[in-house]
C-alpha cells in the first residue's frame, strides 16, 4: 500500500498516514549527563530482541546533533560491524527536493463546484519554489491559498520522521539488554541565583535555580538527569589563556578552602536532580538546587583608581558582600552563573537592583557582588604633586575626596591600583592595606551628608 502525503498551498504537509498521532518514543531507560560547556552524555538502555547472526538494528529518537564518532553500543554477545546516522529528516521542503525528477499527482478543487480533478506532474525543480511539467507545459506551483494539493507516491527511503541511528551487529540472538551511549551538543544548563537583600537585618535569602535547555531535536522522556559543574576539555592541549567558559568575574575576594559531602567526579561537582524529568525539545525547564535563608551579608561601596588617574566626581560601586562558608555563609559551592539582587521597597515589594556574573566558587569564599553605581557616593581624585626625585625615582602625592549625600554614614573601600614593582608608600593620612602586588586599599568611613579625604604619597620609578 502506497503512502499518501498531502501538500496544501503554502507548503504545509500532513504527516504520513501511518504515523499520525504517534507520540511514543523508542527510547529506553535514559540517563542524561549535562556539562556546562554545551556537551552532554546520553546513555539509553533498551531491551532488544536480536536475531542470530548479522542484522541491522535501528535506534530512532537519538539526538539530531549526535556526534556519531562517539557512539558505542554495548550488550552481552554483541559485536558492531557498521553504524550509520540518518539525519535527513522528513519535512515538506525535503520531501519536495527528493521528488525532483519524479512524478507526483496534483489534486485540484474547483472553488465554485467543489469538483476535484487529478493530474500527473513531473517535478523539475524545488529551489525556492516548485517547478512542474504537466504534459507539454511548464508550471510553477503557486502559493496563493488556492485549493491545490500534491500527492506523493511514497516516502524516500533516506528520509526519516525522526533522527535515527542504524547499527549493523553480530549477535548470538535472543532478548538482549543493550546500552547506547553517545555525546551530543544541544543540551545545556546554566545556574541563576535570586538574592533578596534585607538592608535592616544585613542578611540575604538566596534561591539557586538550574535552567535546562534542549535544542537537540529530540525529547528525552523520564530521564535520570545529572548536572556537572565544570568544563571538560574538548581536544585542546595546554591552556595558554582563559577560555570563554571560565572568565574571571572579580566576584571572589578570597577563594575558599572548605569542603562538604557533595559528590565529585575528578575536579567536577555533581548535581543530580531529585527525581526523573522529561527534557522536551525546544524547551526550558527550571529546577531549584539551593535555598538559603538569612545568611549574613553587608552592603558597602568600592572605588578603584588607576595609576595617576584623575576625575571630578566618579561614582562608587555599590557592592554586596557575603561568604559561602559553612558557618556564617551560604554553606555550599556555587556553580558559575548569574546572581541577581533584589531589595524590598517601602511597600514591601522586591525590586531589582543589579546583577553580576559569578565564576565557579569554592565553599568558604568571600564574595563581592557589584550591583551598580552609587547615586549619592562620589569620589574625586587629584594628583596634587608629581616631582622627579632623581633620574630613577618619582614622588607622587594623591588626594582622594569622598562625598556622601545619603542621610546615613557609609564606608567606602578605596583602592589605588598600579603599584607594581618597588613602588613604596612614603606617607598616608590613614593606614591602608596592601591587598595585592599592585593594589592598596583604604576602608574610609564617610559621615552622613558629609565628606572624607585620604592623601597618600608614592615613591616610584615611573
Amino acid at each position: 500500500m502506497r503512502h499518501l502525503l498531502l501538500l496544501g498551498m503554502g507548503c504545509i504537509f500532513a504527516a504520513p498516514l501511518s504515523a499520525q498521532g504517534d507520540t511514543t518514543t523508542a527510547q529506553g531507560d535514559v540517563a542524561v549527563t549535562i556539562y556546562q560547556n554545551g556537551q552532554s552524555l546520553i546513555q539509553d538502555s533498551r531491551q532488544m530482541n536480536l536475531p542470530s547472526g548479522r542484522s541491522k538494528q535501528e535506534f530512532p529518537d537519538v539526538s539530531a546533533q549526535i556526534r556519531a564518532e562517539t557512539v558505542t553500543l554495548t550488550g552481552p554477545g554483541i559485536g558492531i560491524v557498521e553504524q550509520n546516522f540518518d539525519y535527513d529528516l522528513l519535512t515538506p521542503a525535503k520531501l519536495m527536493e527528493k521528488a525532483v525528477g519524479q512524478t507526483v499527482t496534483l489534486l485540484r478543487t474547483n472553488v465554485a463546484t467543489g469538483v476535484e480533478t487529478r493530474v500527473r506532474a513531473k517535478v523539475l525543480a524545488a529551489n525556492g519554489g516548485v517547478v512542474l511539467q504537466i504534459g507539454d507545459s511548464i508550471e510553477v506551483l503557486r502559493d496563493d491559498g488556492l485549493p491545490v494539493r500534491v500527492i506523493f507516491d511514497r516516502v524516500p527511503p533516506n528520509l526519516r520522521a525522526r533522527p535515527t541511528l542504524s547499527v549493523t551487529v553480530e549477535s548470538k540472538g535472543g532478548l538482549t539488554p543493550t546500552t547506547l551511549t553517545y555525546l551530543t551538543p544541544g543540551l545545556g544548563w546554566t545556574s541563576d541565583y535570586v538574592t533578596l537583600f534585607d538592608d535592616a537585618k544585613q542578611t540575604i535569602d538566596v534561591q539557586g535555580w538550574v535552567t535546562l535547555t534542549n535544542s537537540t531535536g529530540t525529547d528525552y522522556s523520564n530521564a535520570d538527569v545529572l548536572l556537572v559543574a565544570g568544563n571538560p576539555n574538548q581536544g585542546g592541549n595546554r591552556r595558554m589563556y582563559q577560555t570563554p567558559y571560565s572568565p574571571s568575574t572579580g566576584t571572589i575576594d578570597e577563594a575558599g578552602t572548605e569542603s562538604n559531602n557533595r559528590e565529585r567526579l575528578g575536579d567536577y561537582y555533581l548535581y543530580p536532580l531529585g527525581e526523573r524529568t522529561t527534557i522536551a525539545n525546544a524547551q526550558q525547564k527550571q529546577v531549584s538546587f539551593l535555598d538559603v535563608k538569612s545568611a549574613p551579608a553587608r552592603n558597602t561601596y568600592e572605588f578603584n583608581n588607576g595609576w595617576l588617574a584623575t576625575n571630578e566626581a566618579a561614582s562608587a560601586s555599590s557592592v554586596l558582600k557575603f561568604s559561602t562558608s559553612r558557618s556564617g555563609g551560604l554553606g555550599d559551592q556555587l556553580p558559575a552563573g548569574t546572581m541577581r539582587v533584589y531589595m524590598r521597597d517601602k511597600r514591601g515589594d522586591p525590586q531589582f537592583i543589579g546583577e553580576s556574573r559569578i565564576e565557579a566558587t569554592p565553599m568558604g569564599s568571600a564574595m563581592s557582588i557589584r550591583t551598580g553605581e552609587a547615586f549619592d557616593v562620589k569620589i574625586k581624585t587629584v594628583v596634587e604633586e608629581r616631582t622627579r626625585i632623581n633620574s630613577n625615582r618619582w614622588k607622587t602625592r594623591m588626594r582622594y575626596e569622598i562625598t556622601n549625600a545619603r542621610s546615613n554614614a557609609v564606608t567606602v573601600d578605596l583602592g589605588q591600583n598600579g603599584l607594581w614593582g618597588d613602588v613604596r608608600i612614603s606617607e598616608q593620612s590613614q593606614e591602608g592595606k596592601r591587598v595585592s602586588a599592585d593594589r592598596i586599599e583604604w576602608s574610609v568611613p564617610v559621615p552622613a551628608n558629609g565628606k572624607a579625604t585620604v592623601t597618600a604619597t608614592f615613591d616610584s620609578r615611573y
